[in-house]
């Protein structure tokens, strides 16, 4: 096996085909994964599931993408509310029994459940998103410089802000969250002098519905707009729908995250309010880690987007920001400062 330590970026769809989800239905089901034609690749969703139109959703997109290539016939499962480590333990091994490969658990909390399951199954592949504790010699730790993107969301708020007060609403309190957190507030704060930057969590946990409650992200968005906040950045999976449709109804700005949330047709009666989104290319890490494993020499280790290697960017959808040459020329000049090295961006 190889071990890389860059992603390949595969382009960015914009929309993620319907797919049968079913964890289970396989007449091999006894049968290790090494010794029955591989099925293609599975997906064990994170909290919010598909339909999120952000974190999942471009899991799915890569998925779809890699079915379509090498003729796969995939599978994706929903999580359950309450569910514990084995049982996400128990949803990976069917898989990988069944004759998936490889199985990508899509957030850092099927990282116990990847360590096990990895052991029992060394000849499938595993990946996680958003993971890189866990080491072994057929795991994919697909992980990404967030922080690098949300300090150009930061940039773009910034120079968009006419009250000079702008928000962050995170998920879930957690380390992962911090970075997008951190990087936004340093890129508002590199680029303009007195903007106040409010930052609120929805929950401590996300058992508590942190990235799964649009109605959490609505009010926590209503409450910076009441505090005068113009722009408002969401990193909360399902929850930041709620946030994007406060700004759309106080007509301010929002910012999306991971997919291009301007597109996503759940969305398109809010994409006039959502200044851009700061994403990070999961399509592509799931597309390559399915690719590698169809080309026979599997990815392994740690796989980083960046933005020096495309696995993080903003998006340029909405013409009110891809025209404004201002706030196009900063986040260039941003871009290629975090690049060279010369701005270093924070993760806490």
């Amino acid at each position: 096996m190889r071990r890389v330590s860059r992603i390949t970026v595969a382009g960015v769809a914009t929309a993620a085909l319907a797919l049968t989800v079913s964890a289970c239905g396989s007449s091999s089901s006894e049968s290790s994964s090494s010794d029955s034609k591989n099925l293609g690749l599975a997906l064990a969703y994170d909290v919010g599931g598909k339909g999120d139109q952000s974190f999942n959703d471009a899991a799915t997109a890569g998925l779809d993408k890699a079915d379509k290539e090498f003729g796969y016939k995939s599978t994706a499962i929903e999580p359950q509310d309450g569910e514990s480590d084995a049982d996400k333990v128990q949803r990976l091994e069917n898989l990988a029994k069944q004759g998936y490969n490889p199985v990508i658990g899509v957030g850092f909390a099927y990282a116990p459940a990847v360590k096990e399951a990895a052991q029992k199954y060394p000849k499938t592949t595993f990946g996680i998103v958003d993971d890189e504790q866990t080491k072994a010699d057929n795991v994919a730790d697909l992980v990404f410089h967030e922080e690098q993107a949300s300090y150009l969301a930061g940039v773009a708020a910034a120079l968009s802000t006419k009250s000079n007060v702008v928000g962050f609403v995170g998920g879930v309190d957690v380390p992962l969250i911090h970075k997008f957190a951190a990087g936004y507030k340093q890129g508002v704060e590199d680029t303009k002098k007195g903007v106040t930057v409010k930052v609120q969590y929805l929950t401590e946990t996300a058992a508590e519905g942190g990235f799964s409650s649009p109605d959490k992200g609505e009010s926590a968005a209503e409450g910076m707009i009441d505090d005068k906040a113009d722009v408002v950045y969401a990193a909360a999976g399902l929850s930041g729908q709620g946030v994007i449709k406060a700004a759309s109804a106080n007509k301010i700005w929002a910012i999306g995250v991971d997919s291009d949330q301007y597109n996503q047709d759940a969305l398109k009666a809010y994409k006039a309010s959502i200044l851009t989104s700061a994403m990070k290319n999961v399509e592509g890490a799931v597309y390559e880690l399915a690719k590698s494993v169809h080309d026979g020499k599997p990815e392994t280790g740690v796989v980083r987007g960046s933005l020096s290697n495309g696995g993080v960017s903003v998006s340029n959808s909405n013409p009110e920001f891809a025209d404004n040459a201002k706030i196009q020329a900063a986040i260039k000049k941003a871009s290629e400062g975090i690049i060279d090295g010369t701005i270093k961006v924070k993760t806490s």
